[in-house]
């Protein structure tokens, strides 16, 4: 076996599910992060039960954010009964309540997975990279990193302590009326035993536009502000085969002060990277000039079916094109009315991109190639 890095950005309608894998020439190792919506938890099971059976240890599952896209996926599956998962793991990277009160996040679906988190793994599994401290961006310092089997390192970039502290305050707002206290697993789990879209029966719970690119450029940048998104876990992922910026929901400025950080640190310009999984699914709010400036790399990828929200902007797509120093390659997960003009060979023609589009599947990317 020789080297690889594949990214499957999985079909989690305007979510985000993605399931990373790496050799370094020895047995694959997985990551997942994020488990999209309730609505795709059939999707996400049955891609992991693909896994080969003797394969099925994850080193890490990380559950960037507790907004409903991201984490209503992952909460029903921690929902059911440890025999009764199609994949383990060694770590999960999540913040919750404990975390954010220390200067770390926030919600009811965030105390409902904390909840099952206490009661599902050892406590050492449980941002254990971080001592069981919050997985946080220092002020200053380097940028923590976190070496996983198979020659897989991450470099941190996102969130901050004022993100995280800021998410607190959204945290509690949202949890009144609930019946829940910030921090109460108990009384989250017991709540949880009655919400009946996250437990299976039989859990074990349960006893217990047209415009052209010039246009859409002069139009203001305004960041997104929401606290969930800041609080979300980002990071750069490096292998020997080839490395990726996974950016969840991240608030632009957060990784920009990152990357930053890293360019001094290792004396260069641009970032180098092979792919980019876009934040916030192309928000206009979360990739703006000053973010495109500091990366240079020739794939960008999107998670989402326009739902709801209408992702990706054009906005943030002009961006990328125009602020890239080469061409770049527009991968999408679904092909909708949002992203489909994006496939027209004359704008490709002209400003010198190319666009593709999964079908059925999910976009699998092999980096490295």
């Amino acid at each position: 076996m020789t080297d690889f890095f594949r990214i499957e950005i999985g079909k989690a309608a305007h979510g985000d599910s993605i399931l990373a894998e790496w050799s370094d020439g020895g047995r694959t190792r997985r990551m997942l992060i994020d488990g999209g919506p309730r609505s795709e938890y059939e999707t996400l099971v049955a891609r992991l039960g693909q896994v080969p059976e003797r394969e099925r240890a994850f080193e890490l599952i990380v559950l960037s954010h507790v907004d409903t896209d991201h984490i209503d996926g992952m909460v029903r599956l921690f929902a059911e009964a440890p025999e009764n998962w199609p994949v383990t793991t060694k770590e999960v990277w999540f913040n919750g309540w404990d975390h954010l009160d220390s200067g770390t996040l926030g919600g009811r679906q965030g105390e409902f997975f904390s909840a099952l988190l206490d009661h599902r793994l050892d406590p050492r599994q449980w941002n254990g990279s971080f001592d069981g401290h919050a997985v946080v961006v220092p002020d200053d310092g380097p940028l923590p990193t976190v070496k996983l089997g198979g020659g897989m390192k991450l470099t941190l970039l996102s969130p901050t302590p004022a993100k995280l502290a800021k998410m607190r305050d959204a945290w509690r707002r949202d949890l009144k009326g609930s019946g829940i206290k910030p921090g109460d697993l108990e009384a989250a789990l017991e709540v949880l035993r009655g919400t009946k879209q996250y437990v299976p029966r039989d859990s074990d719970l349960l006893g217990s536009t047209r415009a052209g690119i010039d246009s859409i450029l002069e139009r203001q940048f305004n960041p997104d502000n929401a606290a969930a998104n800041g609080a979300s876990i980002a990071f750069l992922a490096e292998h020997p085969a080839g490395s990726c910026l996974f950016l969840a929901d991240a608030h632009a400025d957060a990784v920009c002060s990152s990357i930053a950080r890293l360019l001094a640190e290792r004396k260069l310009d641009r970032l180098r990277v092979d792919a980019v999984k876009v934040a916030h699914h192309g928000s206009k709010n979360n990739t703006d000039e000053a973010l495109v400036a500091l990366i240079d790399s020739p794939r960008y990828l999107f998670s989402t079916n326009g739902a709801i929200f209408k992702h990706p902007d054009e906005e943030a797509i002009a961006r990328i094109i125009a602020g890239s120093p080469r061409p770049v390659t527009l991968h999408f997960n679904y092909l909708t009315e949002f992203n489909r003009k994006w496939q027209g060979p004359a704008l490709q023609a002209k400003h010198g991109f190319s666009a593709r589009y999964a079908d059925e599947g999910p976009i699998v990317i092999e980096l490295g190639k």
